[in-house]
C-alpha cells in the first residue's frame, strides 16, 4: 500500500465531515425559522442533487484528463465558495447548490485517484479504508455539525470553510499522477455511449439500478425523518434529528462488516433480500411512537441497507474499471443513483406541499421500493451465469 494513500484518507475524511456539518448546519437554519415550511428541506437535497444529474457528462472526463489530486483541491475550494455564501446569507437553495457542484467534481477524482495510489493488489484495501473514513465522516460530521449549529450557525459555517481549506491544503501531498487525453467530440454524446456500453452488461445493468434503487430510498428516508421525527418523536432541533441517523449510519457499518461473507459478487442476486427487509422496515418506522424503538428500526434498516449496497457497489467498481475507465464509471455512476435520487426527493417534496404526512409518506416510500426491488430482481439473470459466462 503506497504511502500516499494516507493524505487521500485524511483529505477525503476532512471534505465528508464538512459535506455532512454543512448539510445540518443548514438545517438548523431552516428549523430555527418561525414558521418553517415542510417542502424546503427536501427542495434543498435536491438542488445538491441537481449538480451531479446535470454535471455528469463533463466531471468524469474532467477527472481523468487532470491530475485527479488538483481535480480535489478545486472541489474543495467550491464547496467553501458554497458555504461562505451561505455565511453571507446568499439563499441557501442557491448556495447549497454550489456545495453540490463541489461535491459532483470531488467524487470521480477521489475514486479515480485510488487504482493510481494503491495499485492492483491494494485496490479492494484501499477502498474498504476510503469507505470506512467516509462512514466515520458522516457519523461524526452530522452530529458534532448539528450540535454546533444548534449554538451557532455562523460558527459552524466557518469551520466548515476551514475544513474544506485544510482538506484541499492535505491533497498537495498527494502526487501528481496519471493523466489522458481528453476525448475529442460532444461530452454529451461520449457520455450517452458510455452509459450505452456499460449498461450492455446484464451484470452492471443489476448494479446500476440495485444502486439507485439504494440512494433513491436512503435519500428520501432521510428527508422524510426531518418532518417526521418533530410530528411523532417531540423532537425539535438539528441534534436530535442526528441522533437518529446516526442509528442509521451505524446499521450501515454493521451490514457492511456482515456482508462479504453473506454475498460474494458470484452471488450478486442475492441482494434482493435485504432490499426487501429494507423496504418492510421502512414501514416498520411509520408505526413506531417513541425514540428507542425508532433507533431500532433504523438500525435495522440501515443494516439491510449496508448488505444491499456494498456487494453492489463492488460489482459497479470492477465492472467500471474493466470498461470505460475509473473516472468515467464513477460519473456515470453518480448519475444514475441521483437521478433516482432527485425524483425520490423531488416526489416526496410535491408530496409535502400537498399537504401529505410524513408517515403517510414512509408507508408509501417502502412500498414502492418493494415493488421496484421485485421488478429488477424479476427481470435480471441469473448472475451466476452470467460470471461464468464473463458477460
Amino acid at each position: 500500500m503506497s504511502k500516499h494513500i494516507y493524505p487521500l484518507l485524511v483529505a477525503q475524511f476532512l471534505s465528508a465531515f464538512a459535506d455532512n456539518a454543512i448539510l445540518f448546519t443548514v438545517i438548523a437554519m431552516v428549523m430555527q425559522d418561525a414558521h418553517p415550511v415542510s417542502w424546503y428541506v427536501p427542495a434543498l437535497q435536491s438542488v445538491f442533487l441537481v449538480a451531479f444529474v446535470v454535471l455528469a457528462p463533463w466531471v468524469g472526463g474532467f477527472a481523468d484528463s487532470h491530475a485527479k489530486s488538483r481535480v480535489l483541491i478545486v472541489a474543495n475550494l467550491i464547496k467553501a465558495c458554497g458555504a461562505g455564501l451561505l455565511l453571507f446569507n446568499v439563499e441557501p437553495l442557491l448556495a447549497y447548490c454550489v456545495v453540490g457542484v463541489g461535491a459532483a467534481l470531488y467524487s470521480p477524482a477521489k475514486y479515480g485517484i485510488l487504482p493510481e495510489l494503491a495499485g492492483h493488489d491494494g485496490l479492494v484495501k484501499a477502498n474498504s479504508w476510503i469507505e470506512g473514513s467516509t462512514i466515520l465522516a458522516i457519523l461524526t460530521g452530522m452530529v458534532v455539525g448539528a450540535q454546533l449549529a444548534d449554538y451557532s450557525t455562523s460558527w459552524a459555517l466557518i469551520a466548515t470553510i476551514v475544513l474544506f481549506l485544510i482538506s484541499a491544503a492535505t491533497t498537495l501531498f498527494l502526487p501528481i499522477g496519471l493523466r489522458k487525453a481528453p476525448p475529442t467530440g460532444s461530452k454529451i454524446v461520449l457520455f450517452y455511449l458510455e452509459i450505452k456500453t456499460f449498461l450492455a452488461m446484464p451484470r452492471s445493468r443489476f448494479a446500476v439500478l440495485g444502486a439507485s434503487l439504494f440512494w433513491a430510498a436512503a435519500a428520501s428516508v432521510r428527508v422524510i425523518i426531518i418532518a417526521w421525527a418533530p410530528l411523532v418523536l417531540m423532537t425539535h432541533n438539528a441534534s436530535d434529528i442526528a441522533n437518529l441517523t446516526l442509528f442509521l449510519a451505524i446499521g450501515i457499518i454493521a451490514g457492511s462488516v456482515l456482508v462479504p461473507r453473506l454475498i460474494p459478487l458470484e452471488h450478486l442476486r442475492r441482494a434482493r433480500i435485504p432490499a426487501y427487509l429494507m423496504s418492510i422496515f421502512i414501514i416498520a418506522l411509520s408505526f413506531t411512537e417513541a425514540v428507542w424503538p425508532a433507533r431500532f428500526v433504523l438500525f435495522l434498516m440501515g443494516m439491510a441497507g449496508g448488505m444491499f449496497i456494498v456487494p453492489i457497489n463492488a460489482a459497479l467498481q470492477e465492472i467500471g474499471q474493466e470498461s470505460i475507465g475509473s473516472g468515467g464509471a464513477v460519473a456515470m455512476q453518480n448519475f444514475f443513483q441521483n437521478v433516482a435520487m432527485l425524483l425520490s426527493v423531488g416526489g416526496y417534496t410535491l408530496a409535502a406541499a400537498e399537504q401529505v404526512t410524513p408517515i403517510t409518506a414512509l408507508i408509501g416510500l417502502g412500498l414502492l421500493l418493494l415493488a421496484a426491488t421485485f421488478l429488477v430482481a424479476w427481470h435480471l439473470p441469473e448472475v451466476e451465469q452470467a460470471s461464468s459466462s464473463h458477460e
